[in-house]
């Protein structure tokens, strides 16, 4: 049975040695070749094909994310495993998006590492829990500024007007006077939009009126 064929990228030798001993115990998984920096690791996959590059992201002379960007390019079979000691999605991102197919932290376990080594060459992808939680954090975040987008269309009419009148900067008394209602009715729908849009002051009202395009600075 062949094994499966690992290059491993990183500018730390202390860490290459680290990877391979640990590889090393895996009957399975069999490291072909080590590399400083991006552009080695370029030129040592074009010499070695290997199927899996473990790519380290912070590295001189060629970072991990352009190595990745020009390996997708160059050689499509080899699948890259980001291995790095940042996982915040400013790093995880980019990198998905480059052609990764895996995502690992420095501070994974060894169990961690092979598995996504087998997972990733069987055609899966692999990220640890780590990467998954600012994924998930991420996705929730963004779902909620969906949701708070899409709720202007629960507000009823009258409290459209008072949303665009607050953010114009217009006191209770004078949106009363303009929409022809009582102090305490305009207060009432203002309370009611705040809640729907889940905004709490009137700076936040200023804010989502601005991104909703709906005053104009």
């Amino acid at each position: 049975m062949s094994k499966i064929r690992v290059l491993v990228v990183d500018d730390h030798t202390i860490v290459r040695d680290g990877i391979c001993a640990l590889l090393a115990l895996a009957g399975d998984i069999e490291v072909v070749g080590e590399a400083a920096n991006g552009k080695e690791a370029l030129d040592m996959v074009r010499t070695l094909a290997p199927d899996i590059v473990l790519m380290d992201i912070a590295m001189p002379v060629m970072s991990g994310l352009e190595a990745t960007k020009q390996l997708r390019k160059d050689f499509p079979a080899a699948r890259i495993i980001a291995l790095t000691q940042f996982d915040d999605k400013e790093y995880v991102f980019p990198l998905i998006e480059a052609g990764a197919s895996g995502f690992l932290s420095k501070v994974a376990a060894s169990s961690e590492l092979t598995a996504a080594i087998r997972n990733v060459f069987k055609g899966d992808a692999f990220l640890s829990p780590t990467v998954a939680k600012v994924m998930m954090d991420d996705y929730r975040q963004a779902a909620a500024t969906r949701d708070r987008s899409d709720s202007y269309e629960q507000l009823t009419p009258r409290e459209k007007d008072v949303l665009k009148l607050v953010a114009e900067g217009y006191t209770t008394q004078e949106m009363a006077d303009m929409l022809v209602l009582s102090p305490k009715t305009v207060e009432g729908h203002k309370t009611s939009l705040m809640s729907k849009l889940d905004v709490h002051s009137r700076i936040d009202l200023v804010k989502y009126a601005l991104r909703k395009r709906i005053i104009d600075v």
